[in-house]
């Protein structure tokens, strides 16, 4: 393709050689400058009418800007609105975790009314306008300082319930000798070997010799002697002036010093000392005072201990 360019004021015409593709080239180039040029200026006119206030220009930018102010203002009502929602089911479920833990205080020894962590509140429902993000933030502030102190009380509860339940284990309910029959009970009776009236200090199970013997609760062994009258004999200690007596047996498996659980074997029924025939005899001492070991075995529901005989 040529182009002819032709002037009354030129000597001669030009001719210029070019190609139908490099035409339309120059035509975009062409435009994409005076797109460019357009944009610009169109950007120092707004700039300029903007910062000088003229009228028609201030008018539009207002416009504008109003329309992405509020545009934002309700994305952020809404994501408030939102938040606030979550933080209500929030709140209620620290409610619901208060009431239990009033309820579980209970059962852990502790006084309900000390473990409330938030004072009755109630009245008539009255709508009011939305949160602030301040409020919401705030609000937000004190849920997580509730959740943290619930946190805290729920812990104290764990810890008074696992103490309670150690010192649970440490008290002799599990019979000694489980599935035996009833024996000589606690009390006053007639002596076997001398006829006359005496203070039987114990409960006795008797079972045939190597009938194994578990302890009745956690504790130490303090004791593992031969004894003129017990024969025998094992003493467990379990704290708080609690101690168990095993008597007359005929094998022991633990020494003194041992540290042991509740319903371990520690040893098996004999005959030695002063006895008449096979047997255990089983004392609960308390500060080194023979108790009734019923009261303590009715406690583990010990069908021996309920059955047992003067």
């Amino acid at each position: 393709m040529q182009l002819i360019i032709t002037d009354p004021r030129l000597s001669k015409s030009y001719v210029l050689q070019t190609s139908l593709g490099g035409l339309a080239l120059g035509f975009a180039g062409f435009f994409l400058v005076a797109s460019l040029a357009s944009a610009g200026f169109y950007h120092w006119i707004l700039l300029k009418g903007a910062h000088d206030g003229w009228p028609v220009i201030s008018t539009v930018m207002r416009l504008v800007v109003k329309d992405e102010f509020d545009q934002r203002d309700r994305y952020v009502r809404e994501n408030i609105e939102v938040l606030a929602k979550r933080m209500g089911e929030m709140q209620a479920k620290l409610m619901q975790m208060e009431s239990l833990a009033e309820r579980v205080s209970g059962l852990a020894g502790m006084d309900p009314a000390a473990v409330r962590g938030s004072p009755g509140r109630g009245g008539t429902l009255v709508l009011g306008r939305d949160m602030t993000l301040q409020e919401l933030q705030t609000a937000m502030d004190h849920i997580e300082v509730d959740s943290g102190a619930r946190n805290d009380l729920m812990t104290a509860i764990e810890s008074r319930l696992f103490e309670q339940k150690i010192k649970k284990l440490m008290i002799p309910t599990q019979s000694p000798v489980p599935g035996a029959g009833p024996g000589s009970g606690f009390g006053w009776r007639i002596d076997p070997f001398t006829g006359m009236n005496a203070m039987h200090e114990g409960l006795d199970f008797p079972s045939p010799v190597g009938t194994p013997i578990f302890s009745a609760a956690g504790g130490v062994v303090v004791i593992q002697e031969t004894h003129p009258q017990y024969g025998q004999v094992i003493e467990v200690d379990h704290g708080n002036d609690l101690l168990t007596r095993y008597a007359h047996v005929s094998r022991s498996f633990v020494k003194k010093g041992d540290l042991i659980k509740r319903g371990q074997k520690i040893a098996e029924v004999g005959n030695t000392g002063r006895s008449t025939g096979p047997h255990l005899h089983f004392e609960v001492l308390v500060r080194g005072v023979p108790q009734d070991p019923q009261k303590f075995l009715a406690m583990g529901g010990s069908n021996a201990a309920k059955t047992a005989k003067r």
